[in-house]
């Protein structure tokens, strides 16, 4: 499978997981955010692979990763942009097609959604200049780079302190470190598939990569245990609100996704480090659990606008 064939699979994934979030009673901007979570995902990802790399090979890797990179935070950056045009209309109650610049740049400024909207705009901008100007063979210890990698987790959590847990310190801190810690386990899957070319690379990276997605995990599941409890008055939510719907939904995804990163972790990993698998497995199991992920991150898009 190519890369344009997985780009289209991920699509229908996506776009299948927006169809039953709206099923579940989700609003139709849902399908905006999840572009707008995807792409920063994958930006993410791509800016924090060459880390995984020993040192002597950061820099061929982030070579590699600028030139995905460039797409993935310019994808973001006008995800961003409509994401703002929409939020605007929700919140004049228009259609998107009547909202002005005016109205837009009111929202941006003087609405909390809107101000969290354009630190994402802000923050996928400046990782796709950087990108852009970055020279090639940059390492990722380089000023430029840190400072895409730290443009790219505001850009994340951004969103993730506005909405249902606003209110609460302790919920919006919650849901932050949770979007973070699965935008790291999905994005840097997704960078490896991207930028990670022959089977002594996997060898190296992989096990690296299980290390720290398996605390990634850890941390997604604690905090977004601590989230639900703040969230929802009784167990009932979970089947009796629109909320409760989609966040059931993809509490059933996150478990299949976890069982799969658990029997990869057991049979995959060890092939890969003795050099086992080749090139075209490795991407191959990449590619099913990037699916199932897609499938996760579209519904947990849709929680976070669903009231």
């Amino acid at each position: 499978m190519n890369t344009r064939r997985a780009a289209l699979l991920g699509a229908l994934c996506i776009a299948g997981a927006a169809a039953l979030a709206l099923a579940l009673g989700s609003p139709a901007s849902s399908l905006v955010r999840a572009v707008c979570d995807g792409a920063a995902v994958v930006t993410l990802g791509l800016v924090l692979v060459p880390t995984l790399d020993v040192q002597r090979y950061r820099g061929e890797l982030a070579a590699r990763a600028a030139r995905h990179l460039v797409l993935a935070s310019a994808v973001w950056t006008v995800a961003e942009l409509v994401r703002l045009v929409v939020g605007a209309a929700e919140a004049a109650g228009w259609s998107a097609a009547r909202v002005g610049v005016r109205t837009t740049v009111a929202f941006a400024t003087d609405t909390a959604a809107g101000r969290a909207g354009l630190v994402c705009l802000t923050a996928a901008l400046m990782v796709c200049v950087v990108a852009l100007s970055s020279p090639r063979g940059t390492r990722p210890s380089s000023a430029p780079w840190v400072l895409a990698v730290g443009a790219a987790a505001i850009g994340v959590a951004g969103r993730s302190l506005i909405g249902h847990l606003s209110e609460s310190p302790l919920g919006g801190v919650a849901v932050a470190v949770h979007a973070l810690a699965a935008a790291v386990w999905c994005g840097v899957l997704a960078g490896l598939v991207l930028v990670v070319t022959h089977r002594g690379q996997w060898a190296r990276i992989l096990p690296r990569f299980s290390q720290m997605s398996s605390w990634c995990v850890v941390v997604l599941l604690v905090f977004g245990v601590i989230g639900a409890a703040v969230t929802l008055d009784s167990p009932s939510d979970l089947y009796g609100t629109e909320y409760g719907r989609v966040l059931s939904a993809k509490v059933a995804v996150t478990v299949v996704l976890v069982v799969l990163a658990a029997r990869n972790r057991a049979g995959w990993l060890p092939a890969a480090r003795s050099h086992r698998a080749t090139v075209v497995v490795s991407r191959s199991r990449s590619r099913v659990e990037l699916t199932v992920m897609a499938i996760a991150l579209t519904l947990a898009a849709a929680l976070a606008v669903t009231g």
